[in-house]
């Protein structure tokens, strides 16, 4: 029997985290493993693999000094905690153009607006399961 997938959800709302972990147990679509913070979420990745991970993106400041907070995705992709190649995708409350420059550096796979339905959610963590494609 194959290895359960594990999956990272970052997530601050527990209910969101609870709700998304119980849906995915009864869908078979593996091991949410629930951080409310980046500093749990870090901890976590180091002390496991995982096939893909969720991550909520909160914006700071307002007016013309919006800007989302994109640190732990840094660490992830050019930082120690050594997961350069995990399928991430983020969470936020809209997507401006230049946070789409910001994510498509960072090799984002996929930008969930909030608010969401759990289909698109349930959708993406399935999709890091899938057989990647093989090139030519």
């Amino acid at each position: 029997m194959a290895e359960p997938m594990n999956i990272l959800l970052v997530e601050p709302e527990a209910l969101l985290r609870r709700t998304v972990v119980m849906t995915a147990r009864s869908l078979n679509l593996g091991l949410v493993h629930e951080a409310a913070s980046s500093d749990a979420a870090l901890r976590m990745l180091r002390s496991r693999s995982y096939h893909g991970a969720v991550i909520a993106v909160d914006c700071l400041g307002s007016g013309g000094g919006r800007r989302y907070d994109l640190s732990l995705i840094d660490q992830l992709r050019f930082g120690d905690a050594g997961k350069q190649d995990i399928p991430i995708a983020i969470m936020a409350d809209q997507a401006t153009p230049e946070l789409l420059n910001e994510l498509r550096d960072r090799k984002i796979s996929r930008v969930i607006l909030k608010p969401f339905r759990a289909k698109v959610l349930l959708e993406t963590i399935a999709g890091f399961g899938a057989p990647k494609p093989v090139a030519a």
